[in-house]
Order: structure tokens, then sequence, then C-alpha cells
């Protein structure tokens, strides 16, 4: 097996920067590309943020129509031409896990080696789409030959307790290369001159998609109560998507337009997080949330909600707190526990195994079937 190269596809709605982009593009950086490439399967026709890497080291990228029911069938025969075209597959990592009961079992049908069912989220869209989303992931577990989860709740959301208590899941939890978010007083100090950030302003950060699962509006208005009491402060948003028109209209609501920072995608996110003083997260559901384990390696408190899977607190810095308390409770914390040494705890979050280079091994050995 080790004298062949191995393909592994990955299949994603989209490559843009989202946790799960990102953690596979670390792992696809380090990982012995003369054993192991990577290929991507997209439901979408644009050109998204990671094709250029991924092209440049080696990987292709295809595109199969996004899936809504109606073309169910036009879907299923998609990805089984894809599968016929494409014979030097020899493993399948879905982490588009609401529709991989239908293109894992395809993969299999058509002579690959190994499929993975692989979760990161422990909520679903609101509506009809979150049904969806359910009905479709019904018995996953069976359906894939190996199944992952970023963390216990997701791996209960998505493929069901029963599955856990079989001891049918494997808990990976999201990593990340620990030395890029090092604290670094110098980078701190440039991006604040690059946003017009003095350094005696509070700043509380936040870094993640503008979707309906990240809270941004209660975000703001915890911003907003911070705001009453730190006059000299901002809020830096890092991040982009459906909902940008949305946040900006509740941060014009809220009356602190002057203060709040949207600087959209950003490659190099971790010299943000130099930039912050506070990392507030309020959730409402995620799988285990790398944003919050790159803002602890940075050496920033976090703030997050009690949604969020305790996992992800793996130092002092990171407490929890109630969705249910209101915008002014959250406020008083950030306000109360505001002064801190900040130092960095990159090898702290390292030796608790959050390092992408400590699961290099796992997948090398998943992949090459050892």
């Amino acid at each position: 097996m080790d004298n062949k190269l191995i393909r592994v596809l990955h299949v994603f709605g989209r490559t843009d920067m989202g946790g799960a982009e990102n953690r596979i593009m670390d792992l696809y950086r380090s990982i012995d590309r003369s054993k192991i490439q990577f290929d991507f399967m997209v439901h979408t026709k644009d050109r998204c943020y990671f094709d250029d890497e991924i092209e440049n080291l080696g990987g292709h990228v295809y595109h199969i129509s996004r899936y809504n029911v109606k073309n169910h069938f036009t879907y299923k025969k998609e990805w089984e031409n894809f599968f016929k075209k494409h014979s030097e597959i020899s493993v399948v990592h879905g982490h588009m896990t609401s529709t991989a009961g239908i293109y894992l079992p395809l993969a299999k049908k058509y002579g690959v080696r190994l499929t993975i069912a692989h979760t990161r989220s422990a909520g679903v869209p609101q509506g009809i789409k979150g049904i969806m989303t359910k009905c479709l992931r019904t018995d996953l577990y069976k359906k894939a030959d190996v199944c992952l989860a970023c963390s216990q709740i997701a791996g209960i959301n998505t493929f069901g307790q029963n599955a856990i208590n079989k001891g049918i899941i494997t808990v990976i939890p999201n990593a990340i290369d620990t030395k890029r978010f090092a604290f670094d007083e110098s980078v701190r100090a440039k991006v604040r001159e690059e946003l017009g950030i003095k350094e005696s302003t509070f700043v509380v950060g936040h870094v993640g998609r503008f979707h309906h699962s990240k809270n941004h509006e209660f975000l703001i208005e915890i911003f907003a109560e911070i705001s009453k009491q730190i006059s000299d402060s901002k809020l830096v948003l890092v991040g982009d998507g459906e909902l940008r028109e949305q946040i900006v209209k509740w941060i014009d609501e809220f009356g602190i337009a002057e203060d709040a920072i949207l600087t959209g995608t950003r490659k190099n996110v971790e010299d943000y997080y130099q930039a912050f003083d506070y990392f507030v997260f309020p959730s409402r559901y995620e799988g285990l949330p790398g944003t919050v384990v790159e803002a602890q390696a940075s050496g920033l408190r976090c703030l997050i909600s009690d949604s969020v899977t305790d996992e992800v607190i793996i130092t002092e810095l990171a407490k929890a707190k109630a969705l249910s308390d209101s915008p002014e409770e959250w406020a008083k914390t950030v306000v109360e526990t505001r002064d801190y040494s900040r130092i960095s705890h990159a090898e702290e979050v390292k030796s608790k195994g959050f390092d992408s280079e400590s699961q290099i091994d796992y997948y090398t050995n998943l992949y090459l079937g050892r």
C-alpha cells in the first residue's frame, strides 16, 4: 500500500476559510505528499479561497451540484459518473455529512477502498434545511467505514448516541498549527496600526463565519454594553458570510458603527488574535471550534457560550457562560476579568494534543490502511 500514491478525496461545500477547511489545509501542508495526495470535491462552481494553494500542492478541485432534494437522482448520477471516471481515488473523506449517506455508499460501490464520515458540528441549520439534514444523516454510521467527530457532542449530534455507545465513533479534536498563534508583541503593534487602533484601546475580537450558528447579534449586544463601561473600546470581527449585510444593520441599530471593524476574510488570521484583548464567542452550537483553541494558544482570555462543548476549554484562559444570561451579564464578566498578563499559551495547547503535527501520524496510517 505504501508504494502507491494514495489519492484522498475531501468532500466540502466550498474550500473557503471555514474551520474544517483550515484544519484539512494544515494537514495537507504537512503530510508526506510523496505518499498521500489530496483532491477536493466542492458543491459550487465558484473559485474558492484555497483553490490556488490546493493546485499548487498538487491537488485537483472537482465540482458537483449543490443538493436540494429535488435533484436527488441527478446528484446521485453526478457522483456515479465521477467515480466511474476517477478510479485513482482510494479514499473519500466526507466532511459534508448532510449528503455523506448518498456519496459514501456510491464510493464503495465503485471501488473506493476507504470511506470516512467526519463531523465537526453539533447542530444543524434552521428550518427545512435542518430537517432535511437530520433525515439524510439517518444511520450514517452504518454507511461509512470510519466515523470521526471533533468532539463527543458533535458525534452524538451527527451519528447518534447509539453509535457513540457502541464505540463506533473516533473523536479527533480540531487541531491547529500552534506555533503560528504564539503571542507576539511586534505583530500586535503592526496589526493595531493597520486597523487604526491605539495600544490603549480595549479590543473585543471574534473570528468566524457570518452565520446563524455564531450568534453575531448577541455578540454585538454584548459589545454595546461593554462600550458603555469602557469608552475606548473596539469590536473587531474577522470573517465573512451570508449574514454580512444583516450584521452591518445590527451594528447600526446598537449604535456602535464607529467602534466596530469588519476585516473580512483574512489569510493571516493568526495576526489578528494578537491585536485582540478578549475573545468573546457566544455561539448557538459548535462541534469543537478551532478558533477558541487558536485564541487560547495566542494567550487570549476567552468567554464562550455554554452551548459549546467544554472539551474546548483546554487552558485557564477559557470560561463558559450561559446563553440564557443577558448581554449585560456577559459584558460585566468581560469588564471584570479584562485585566490579565498576556503571554503565549501555544506550548500548553500543544501539550494537550491540539497541535496539527500530533495528528499527522494518525491520518497517514488511516489513509494508507495500516
